[in-house]
């Protein structure tokens, strides 16, 4: 299964921006789906993750209070709104997702997640 992410841009500091990220082809329910981000010259680090229902979501602290994680009712999609983007945010944003599902203590662990998309390109500039 490959996820497809959709909607990185070029904005300026306090922008807001949303991402999508979904299974290509056939739709697939994941019980567990999040983002991750890296900028460059720096590993790849943890932003948000959510069950099927957003009932269970973990924040990064960096993106706590500006960012928002939801899920669409099939369970396919999952969306990151972010607002108050800063300069630090400018990163390649990966979305990853689980379909057996994941503790929510290891939410924030890469290698729980199965499916991994190509990544979406987010610069804020100051």
């Amino acid at each position: 299964v490959q996820l497809q992410a959709y909607g990185g841009g070029l904005v300026q500091a306090g922008d807001s921006l949303s991402l999508s990220c979904a299974p290509s082809g056939r739709p697939i329910s994941m019980a567990v789906m999040g983002w991750f981000r890296q900028a460059p010259g720096r590993e790849r680090e943890f932003v948000v993750a959510g069950n099927s229902n957003s009932a269970q979501t973990y924040y990064a602290d960096s993106v706590k209070g500006r960012f928002t994680i939801s899920r669409d009712k099939a369970k396919t999609t999952v969306y990151l709104q972010m607002n108050s983007l800063k300069p630090e945010d400018t990163a390649v944003y990966y979305c990853a997702a689980d379909h057996g599902g994941i503790c929510y203590s290891n939410y924030a662990k890469e290698r729980e997640y199965d499916y991994w998309g190509q990544g979406t390109l987010v610069t804020v500039s100051s």
